[in-house]
């Protein structure tokens, strides 16, 4: 293909990508090195038959003016990235120097809400990632076994949960762990406790939401699994059946090894999805007890107050986050095209 026509064909997805995805990045990292104008107060002496008094009061015009004037706001570095809402370097300095080991010091960095919001985000992600492709990968294997005729209604209720939209996902577990709820009732019966309460405690809290993020993903890394099974060589499986191997040594050697850059392929959308955990955490009403990078960046934006600048600082970390968990995926992609 000559390069006059290769431009071309590139040039609307480039134009794309540069609308969508460049401005918008380059955006965010001008707003967060940028903060609201402090309003301009002036002081007014008002004098009457008793004598004079001073006052201070908000100059609106004036501040209006600088508002205008620079729209962005006041320049303040990277203040935003320092403070103790996002990197908090100096209450890190001194949980690290006052700190009576390693837990009190993890106790303390925990406080924090940007070091708390982090922690849950890469729990989420390390233990519904994995999680999902393991399920995903046996239901695949599982519906790819069975005969034809009931095929397809399984493939349907295997595709259920992400077809359901996540909020009304969410709040049917939210509903269902409630104390009043079939899960709820069953957790307190079992551990003989009729006031144990999913919603009043933090680690169970944790693991419901982790459940219900392998219950709305795994659908996605089935129906993969399950398009590249029917690619599976079939002259090689049989071969190895001949040879004697097992099911479980056909699917380690045989389908695994196939199926490899699918499993790649899934682990970055995954990660990039659950790295971006929200709606369950809104749904579940659990920012007492879990809150994300993504619930941060909502909770700076709401109210009567919005925190552009806080926000996002917020992404260009979470930004910063993504790309260095894909790195490994990536620059293992990179290598192994780079051999072919």
């Amino acid at each position: 293909m000559k390069h006059k026509t290769f431009l071309w064909f590139v040039l609307p997805s480039s134009l794309a990508m540069i609308l969508f995805i460049v401005f918008p990045l380059v955006s965010i990292v001008v707003q967060s090195l940028h903060v609201a104008h402090d309003q301009v107060v002036t002081t007014v002496e008002n004098c009457g038959p008793f004598g004079c008094t001073t006052s201070t009061i908000i100059d609106q015009s004036a501040t209006e003016a600088l508002r205008r004037e620079q729209p962005l706001g006041r320049y303040a570095g990277l203040t935003t990235y320092l403070d103790r809402r996002h990197l908090a370097v100096a209450e890190v300095g001194d949980a690290w120097r006052s700190a009576q080991g390693w837990r009190d010091l993890g106790a303390r960095m925990l406080n924090l809400p940007f070091y708390k919001a982090v922690a849950f985000t890469l729990a989420y992600t390390f233990v519904v990632t994995p999680l999902t492709i393991i399920l995903g990968f046996i239901v695949a294997v599982a519906v790819n076994g069975v005969t034809r005729s009931v095929r397809g209604p399984l493939i349907f209720f295997s595709l259920l949960p992400m077809i359901i939209t996540p909020l009304v996902g969410s709040l049917i577990l939210f509903w269902m762990i409630d104390a009043r709820g079939i899960v709820g009732a069953a957790l307190q019966a079992v551990a003989g406790d009729p006031g144990l309460s999913v919603k009043a405690s933090t680690p169970l809290m944790w693991a419901m939401l982790m459940v219900y993020g392998v219950w709305h993903a795994a659908p996605f890394a089935f129906i993969i699994y399950y398009a590249g099974l029917q690619t599976v060589n079939a002259d090689t499986l049989e071969s190895a059946m001949i040879d004697g191997a097992t099911r479980w040594q056909r699917i380690r050697f045989v389908v695994l090894p196939h199926l490899l850059p699918l499993t790649t392929f899934i682990a970055l959308i995954q990660i990039m999805d659950n790295f971006r955990v929200f709606e369950p955490i809104v749904s579940f009403a659990s920012s007492a007890h879990a809150t994300s990078l993504s619930w941060t960046i909502y909770n700076d934006l709401g109210g009567e107050t919005r925190q552009l600048s806080a926000a996002a600082a917020t992404s260009v970390l979470t930004v910063i986050g993504v790309a260095i968990l894909l790195s490994p995926v990536l620059v293992r992609t990179w290598r192994e095209f780079g051999r072919r």
